[in-house]
């Protein structure tokens, strides 16, 4: 017969920043313990507040099944005598197995015993398993309360395990289970007992707990989108902002509060980002996007004495857009360039100067960058005017309060310093992608200035030796060297990416010897993060390695060719990849030189050289715009005169000159594949 069971874990309130995360984790968890355990269930549900985790499981069988077990015992020559008869190693096996000595089994060279372990009722494997969902679980950073030895997010106060309508004995931090939980903070005063675990969710309910996480934030998002279309008005929508306020109420009511009107002539970034970052509430927009004089906030309770809370919310807010409102009014005596002699106060990396000679070399970086892209004499003046402007909104008041707002507010001040739209924009775009999924650049000049300021930081903090190891990345260079590798790709720029490198490795201070060292570092980092991004793809392992076996220089190229590998079905070519491969062994640790047709011997030589510059007259155009999977056909045509070469020539002879030849010719043919990867690589 099956149960179900429940497990829920009150806690004092957890950061909300981490739920998500925890709840995907203690799914996953659960369910491997539970299959661990051989226990068959129909459905795991997890439930989620900031003050309690539950584990919901649904038709649980009533007892494990039976296990058989094949356990291996001693040698047969150590189990049995010269009689057959068996010796006190073999007895004493097979009384620690329950099991009479006759019943061991001779297989291979040792005894074996088939034992069957009887399955337990569900009632006696549910402490242990239980504990191990509290005890399973990890964190970046856990706590110890009172004299407590164990740790958890935070300290646990309730425990609620059932089985059934009976109640599954155990206890982690002197906290012993039963069927009691509690209900709101402040709306349900009393204890709330829990008779059976399907009755959870609405008990919970009753108690002022909206306990399953999907339907409180949908009843958040609904509750929003009426609040400002009472207001006549449109939620400005943050997906990342309904997760955080998803896991800081149990009881959602949504409310509104009026924003004063002379904040609204501050630039919209220093309205929003205090009000949506700070205070975690909703601006409300126009039909035309322009602000609305109210925001909305998210209440933990219910309805009653809600004017409070909105005058209450009105205050705060009031008190943070004060601030910005004289950062604002402070900045604006200057022009944004005279806010560029501040960075000399401001450190960059240890070791490598200031923001004003990080902004310098951002100029020279970016002339580079823009030169190698074939920038007009337009965009290269643009572009070194926004490089130059780039770091000087750091040094006004607004970004030293509100730190978000770098870029944001460094856009607005060029807008009102009559800068030109572009180079505002690009102003703004250096240091996109800000986190993941986040938009990227989409001017020419901002990606430039963008790449530019990503392999800075790079090539700085390489040059210092703070290379990221394990999850220890606290200059988050893998996020900007994957924003780095989405700019390109989603550029469709083809350039190669060490002459960048190069560049930023120039400018910065340090010995040329240590310089090309964390060339070959910083190219391998990319690599890495290359490799992941295709990963992700779905892009085959081997297929990346194919395609990375070389440098990493053309970073669009490369994602071109593992695409069209994937889309033409390489690996299926079986043929040509023998081909290949044969080509590579024998090349392998030798050197190329010019052909030498005169010195052609064999048919064999003949019929080679002619393919091969049949298929480099039409593979060449095609690989020089990229259409590998166009190629494909005509590569193939290579693979029978390769193997009847290989087959009926000789490369090794004692002549040096016809060896040298022979390689050359191999070697050049070689080439023509690995122009698209290795495709000895491939499995």
């Amino acid at each position: 017969m099956s149960k179900n069971l429940l497990l829920e874990i009150g806690t004092e309130e957890m950061p909300a920043n981490i739920m998500s995360g925890v709840v995907d984790q203690l799914r996953a968890l659960s369910d491997a313990k539970f299959k661990e355990s051989r226990i068959s269930f129909d459905k795991i549900t997890v439930y989620a507040t900031p003050r309690r985790l539950a584990v919901l499981v649904k038709n649980a069988a009533d007892r494990q099944p039976d296990e058989e077990v094949k356990k291996r015992g001693p040698s047969i020559k150590a189990a049995f005598d010269a009689d057959g008869n068996p010796t006190r190693a073999a007895q004493g096996f097979a009384r620690g197995q329950h099991i009479d000595p006759s019943q061991l089994i001779k297989e291979g060279d040792y005894t074996w015993a088939n034992v069957v372990n009887k399955g337990k009722a569900v009632e006696e494997v549910l402490p242990d398993l239980f504990l191990s969902f509290i005890t399973g679980l990890t964190f970046a950073k856990s706590m110890r309360w009172a004299s407590e030895e164990v740790h958890f997010i935070r300290p646990v106060r309730w425990l609620v395990a059932l089985a059934g309508d009976q109640i599954v004995p155990m206890e982690f931090a002197h906290v012993k289970s039963g069927r009691v939980s509690r209900g709101h903070r402040f709306l349900c005063k009393e204890p709330v007992t829990i008779e059976k675990p399907e009755d959870y969710k609405e008990t919970m309910r009753k108690a002022f707990v909206i306990v399953d996480q999907d339907e409180r934030r949908e009843l958040i998002k609904e509750g929003l989108l009426k609040v400002a279309e009472e207001l006549g008005g449109h939620v400005w929508h943050n997906a990342d902002l309904l997760e955080e306020i998803n896991y800081l109420v149990e009881y959602p009511t949504p409310l509104y509060g009026r924003i004063d009107d002379e904040f609204l002539k501050l630039p919209v970034p220093a309205v929003v980002t205090p009000m949506r970052d700070h205070q975690r509430y909703y601006p409300v927009r126009n039909e035309d996007g322009s602000l609305m004089p109210y925001f909305l906030t998210v209440r933990n309770g219910g309805t009653r004495a809600i004017h409070n809370v909105q005058i209450g919310n009105e205050r705060v807010l009031r008190a943070r857009l004060d601030d910005a409102k004289f950062f604002f009014e402070n900045d604006r005596k200057k022009s944004l360039e005279g806010h560029r002699e501040g960075l000399t106060r401001i450190n960059y990396q240890e070791g490598m100067g200031t923001m004003l000679d990080k902004a310098d070399r951002l100029q020279k970086l970016t002339a580079a960058i823009g030169k190698d892209w074939n920038f007009s004499a337009e965009e290269l003046s643009d572009a070194d005017r926004a490089a130059y402007l780039s770091k000087s909104d750091l040094a006004t008041g607004m970004v030293t309060e509100f730190t978000e707002l770098q870029g944001e507010m460094g856009k607005e001040y060029a807008l009102l310093d009559g800068e030109k739209k572009n180079v505002a924009q690009a102003v703004f775009e250096q240091y996109m992608p800000r986190f993941a999924g986040d938009i990227l650049p989409q001017e020419s000049i901002g990606r430039a200035l963008s790449l530019a300021d990503k392999l800075d930081n790079l090539a700085a903090t390489f040059l210092r030796g703070l290379i990221p190891t394990g999850s220890q990345d606290p200059f988050a260079l893998r996020r900007q060297t994957i924003g780095a590798v989405n700019i390109i790709t989603d550029g469709k720029i083809h350039w190669d990416i060490r002459r960048g490198i190069e560049k930023a490795l120039e400018l910065l201070p340090g010995e040329a010897e240590q310089k090309k060292t964390v060339l070959s570092q910083v190219e391998d980092f990319f690599r890495q993060r290359i490799r992941a991004i295709l990963l992700d793809e779905g892009i085959a392992y081997d297929i990346i390695d194919a395609v990375l076996a070389g440098p990493v220089d053309d970073i669009y190229a490369i994602f071109l060719k593992a695409r069209a590998m994937t889309e033409s079905h390489l690996k299926e070519e079986a043929d040509l990849r023998q081909a290949v491969t044969r080509l590579a062994n024998i090349t392998k640790g030798k050197e190329g030189g010019e052909i030498n047709p005169d010195l052609f011997e064999d048919e064999a030589e003949k019929n080679l050289q002619a393919a091969l510059e049949k298929a480099t007259v039409e593979v060449s155009p095609l690989f020089a715009a990229y259409d590998y999977a166009a190629a494909l056909p005509f590569l193939k045509e290579l693979t029978a005169p390769v193997n009847a070469y290989l087959d009926q020539v000789m490369v090794m002879v004692k002549d040096e000159s016809v060896k040298a030849n022979r390689i050359s010719q191999l070697k050049k043919t070689l080439a023509l594949f690995d122009t698209w990867g290795d495709f000895s690589k491939l499995v």
